[in-house]
């Protein structure tokens, strides 16, 4: 009777056994994302924290697909490359191909969003014409940015001895420059600053915002050859992130604009050699 029982459950048993094999065949594949402090998307993940755009991104990345699971790797700005290049991450989120890129070999992803970064002065006796000669004026610039004005070099040497800039790892430290008139102009991104002066209204009232945009920032993914996910894959989950309306609630709120879903075009930096 037990032998007959056993007998039974064995063909049960085995198709258990491969349905778990299956499963495990087709067990999300883990996609490495490059997390640099870049606030209002990235804030300080090299200290745990887990705020900004790119988490919540991220939640719903691997919320409406199971193919991959996407993790964030803290690395900084200046490292990034590095990271991308040797493997230790897989994506480099919310880049531009021209911000150092055009020798490393990439696949760049249109994810279908925009930022843009203004100049920010004191309100105190300037208007709109204060922005429109750079020259002679004290610039607090972000570390390792690449700026529009500057033709996108981001040599501390020459911004210092071109603009006279002030370096900082802080955008909210060049805000608060400009009211104690240490520099005459920040730039920022709109996002960071619709942020800061949401927080700050008290600051927010002494600071003029430049009409005058110094870069638009077109949002991409840039995927490593040989990542988990192609970028064409990527870009498809995109597209259907779009679809879904899941961008919008984590977006717009923070000023950055979601457009039309971005085209199914992959752009490929074939070179490899270093900058």
């Amino acid at each position: 009777m037990k032998y007959g029982y056993v007998k039974a459950a064995l063909p049960r048993l085995l198709l258990a056994g491969l349905a778990l094999c299956g499963l495990g065949a087709h067990a999300a594949q883990e996609v490495r994302v490059g997390a640099a402090h870049f606030p209002p998307y990235v804030v300080h993940p090299e200290q745990g924290s887990n705020e900004g755009l790119l988490p919540l991104l991220i939640d719903q990345l691997n919320q409406v697909q199971t193919n991959w699971h996407f993790v964030l790797v803290p690395t900084s700005i200046a490292r990034r490359y590095q990271d991308f290049e040797k493997g230790r991450v897989d994506m480099a989120m919310f880049e531009n191909p021209a911000w150092g890129w055009q020798r490393i070999k990439h696949s760049a992803v249109d994810l279908g969003l925009e930022d843009a970064e203004v100049f920010v002065a004191l309100k105190q006796g300037n208007d709109q014409e204060f922005f429109d000669d750079l020259d002679g004026k004290r610039m607090a610039l972000f570390y390792g940015y690449h700026y529009a004005f500057a033709d996108f070099d981001a040599n501390p040497q020459y911004l210092l001895r071109r603009f006279s800039a002030v370096l900082t790892y802080s955008h909210e430290s060049n805000l608060m420059m400009i009211v104690r008139k240490r520099a005459d102009v920040a730039l920022v991104t709109r996002s960071f600053l619709a942020d800061f002066i949401t927080r700050n209204p008290e600051v927010g009232s002494q600071l003029l915002v430049s009409q005058r945009v110094d870069q638009i920032y077109r949002h991409y993914a840039l995927v490593r050859p040989g990542a988990p996910i192609s970028a064409e894959e990527f870009t498809t989950l995109m597209q259907q992130m779009h679809a879904s309306g899941r961008l919008q609630p984590i977006f717009t709120p923070a000023k950055v604009a979601v457009l039309e879903q971005p085209a199914p075009r992959v752009a490929v930096r074939h070179s490899a050699a270093k900058r």
